[in-house]
């Protein structure tokens, strides 16, 4: 909402309605002028409403701020991956390391300890692409049988 209304996360009151009542009247066909300076706007009049609803609203401001403070931390918390890929489409190099060429020509590799410690990203030894390596943690065959 605040990139919507072109405005700074800490602007009073009155800057966001300044800036609504700024967005409502060059996005409206009927409001512009053929001779503004001002290039048309194509945005959605129901979300301006609902931004300066937010925005104004001084307990719906801090609820939303609150979501976005939520959704910027988990977002960096890691690397968000590219693709999932299943680890039966990897290639076993040498015993207990897979492998999987990556679109910029590296490789994915993925070893038996990462797969122990329950890790699914995998970065590309070349490029700074993440995936996640879909697979199942095998069980113990001599705790399932003498269990």
């Amino acid at each position: 909402f605040y990139q919507l209304l072109g405005i700074t996360y800490d602007a009073p009151l009155s800057t966001i309605k300044s800036a609504y009542h700024k967005a409502l009247l060059t996005s409206h066909p009927d409001k512009r002028s053929f001779l503004s300076a001002i290039p048309p706007v194509d945005v959605d009049i129901a979300l301006l409403k609902e931004a300066y609803a937010t925005l104004s609203n001084v307990s719906s401001r801090v609820a939303y701020d609150s979501i976005l403070q939520n959704a910027r931390v988990k977002t960096s918390t890691g690397p968000r991956p590219a693709q999932i890929i299943s680890l039966e489409d990897f290639e076993e190099a040498e015993e207990g390391v897979w492998t999987h060429a990556c679109r910029c020509g590296g490789t994915y590799r993925i070893i038996e300890e990462d797969m122990d410690a329950g890790r699914h990203l995998v970065g590309c030894e070349s490029c700074s692409e993440v995936v996640w390596v879909g697979y199942e943690p095998a069980n113990d065959e001599h705790h399932a049988t003498n269990g």
